[in-house]
């Protein structure tokens, strides 16, 4: 998926690429040419381009810095450090771990220009669906839902890390783009709702093996019971519980199943299996070289990014030694079966002969999740960008367990908390627990560990001063990045800082 755009701060003024045709992936473009965009959506084909070229934005890493949200949101946590070669290599990662972000310096910029390049892109094509008389009935219901679930999934990221944000659902004329005011969380939760309400409506229950990679049914409604659950909303609770309900019950129409061994979830081989609800897909077909626009391909650089630096050895290839894992995350699994599957123990694989380099807040632990893997490092391109290694988003497990939370919060239906604590936990070979909330977040941090739900798990139970605090997380301050210096001074002030920030 490449397509290039100019931006505008809040709002993007785009110039539309011609597409060719899909390769090997669903979700894949090559651009040729450009041509203003009032020429094209003549047919559905160009349609088509246009709404991958929204999917393409939830594969960006690299947006004004490096930016990918599961290593991020692991070093923000108490799962991982920011690592790299010292504490000045992505100063942005170091600010993040120790919460010394400010106006100028963090993970902001990226993140904050990344969703709003989606949010823009689905905007465009909504606006131009309204105008078109060329699409059949069945195709445009269907991608205003996909596009729909985007805008929803990109506001989702932006409420939770900066709060009061721009709510923009038009293409903005030219006059407008620098006068958007923010929206509180409340108002920007409520259009998440809508759009997620109304894809699920449109969206089909399953998705082709030719297709993998567009959104389903399934996926929009465990991500509207995730928005209903992270409000913290008692009012709330129910019909998230029942959204996760239609997922999670045996034999649900979408053909969601725990995978029975927990490794094979994170298996490149086993691109969406049937634990998998929502995966971000990539490839190496591109075979990318651009480091100057990193997002122009189609790899996911996160691998490359957590990798061991220098590594010789069996297994893995060498990586960038960013992400190294906490004692803490270390000493909770060391006991756990999951361990194996989450963690690589360094020390291990050097008394086996190995070598790495060590850098800097090293502990010689590493995310093994989505770790570069040899066999899986590309020949094509300049490897170290076309890691062809999936994320997945939400998964079976995930949703069980935000049931369970659901279900005990609300008092409403504790056996079925206790079965699917029980599941989670069966899956591995451990025994019960009782299904009470410290449980149920002891076992998310677990079953969950380095795939970035960890710190908004912490901030949105109220648990982060408590065990963030101690690495510099401020209560009123923390819970949200800073706004980009640069939006407030290309809207002249309009736009405000959050608390807290200079």
């Amino acid at each position: 998926m490449k397509m290039k755009y100019i931006k505008s701060t809040v709002a993007i003024v785009v110039i539309m690429q011609i597409f060719v045709s899909c390769k090997k992936d669903f979700l894949e473009l090559q651009p040729r040419g450009t041509t203003l965009e009032d020429n094209f959506y003549k047919n559905e084909k160009e349609f088509m381009q246009g709404v991958i070229a929204v999917y393409d934005v939830m594969q960006w890493g690299n947006t004004g810095g490096y930016t990918m949200k599961q290593p991020l949101l692991s070093a923000a946590s108490d799962d991982c450090w920011a690592g790299g070669s010292n504490a000045s290599d992505q100063p942005s990662w170091v600010a993040y771990d120790n919460f010394n972000m400010n106006s100028f310096v963090g993970p902001q910029g990226g993140l904050w220009s990344k969703n709003y390049s989606g949010i823009n892109r689905a905007n465009l094509i909504l606006s131009k669906i309204d105008q078109s008389t060329v699409l059949t009935p069945a195709f445009k219901t269907r991608i205003v839902a996909e596009v729909k679930f985007l805008r929803a999934y990109f506001y989702f990221d932006l409420v939770r890390w900066f709060g009061n944000v721009p709510l923009i659902v038009d293409v903005l004329p030219t006059d407008q783009l620098y006068k958007q005011t923010q929206s509180t969380p409340a108002l920007v939760y409520a259009q998440i709702e809508k759009d997620l309400r109304e894809a699920v409506a449109g969206l089909p229950a399953t998705i082709s093996s030719a297709e993998k990679g567009r959104i389903s049914a399934g996926a929009a409604k465990a991500q509207l019971g995730k928005v209903l659950l992270y409000q913290n909303d008692n009012a709330k609770l129910a019909e998230a519980a029942t959204l996760f309900e239609d997922i999670n019950k045996d034999g649900n129409i979408y053909g969601y199943k725990l995978m029975p061994v927990y490794a094979d979830i994170f298996n490149p081989a086993n691109k969406f299996n049937t634990e998998s609800i929502l995966e971000i897909p990539h490839s190496n077909n591109a075979a990318w070289g651009d480091w100057g626009w990193i997002n122009g391909g189609e790899g996911n650089v996160a691998p490359q990014f957590i990798g061991m630096d220098s590594y010789v050895g069996d297994t893995y290839s060498s990586g960038w030694g960013f992400c190294p894992v906490t004692l803490d995350l270390v000493n909770a699994l060391k006991t756990d079966p999951r361990f194996s599957a989450t963690i690589i123990d360094g020390a291990a694989l050097k008394t086996a002969g190995a070598t790495y380099n060590q850098r800097y807040q090293n502990t010689d632990y590493f995310i093994k999740k989505y770790a570069p893997l040899k066999a899986y490092r590309s020949t094509v391109g300049t490897a170290e960008l076309n890691w062809q290694i999936n994320e997945i988003e939400i998964r079976l497990a995930d949703t069980y367990l935000m049931q369970a939370e659901a279900l005990v919060k609300s008092g409403s239906n504790p056996t079925r908390a206790q079965a699917l604590l029980d599941a989670v936990r069966g899956r591995v070979g451990l025994t019960a627990v009782p299904a009470t909330l410290d449980n149920i977040y002891n076992e998310r941090r677990l079953e969950l560990a380095t795939e970035g739900h960890r710190f908004f798990d912490l901030v949105r139970t109220g648990r982060a001063v408590t065990v963030l605090g101690p690495l510099g997380y401020k209560a009123g301050k923390s819970e949200y990045l800073p706004i980009p210096q640069a939006e407030i001074d290309v809207t002249k002030g309009i736009i405000k800082q959050n608390p807290g920030y200079n």
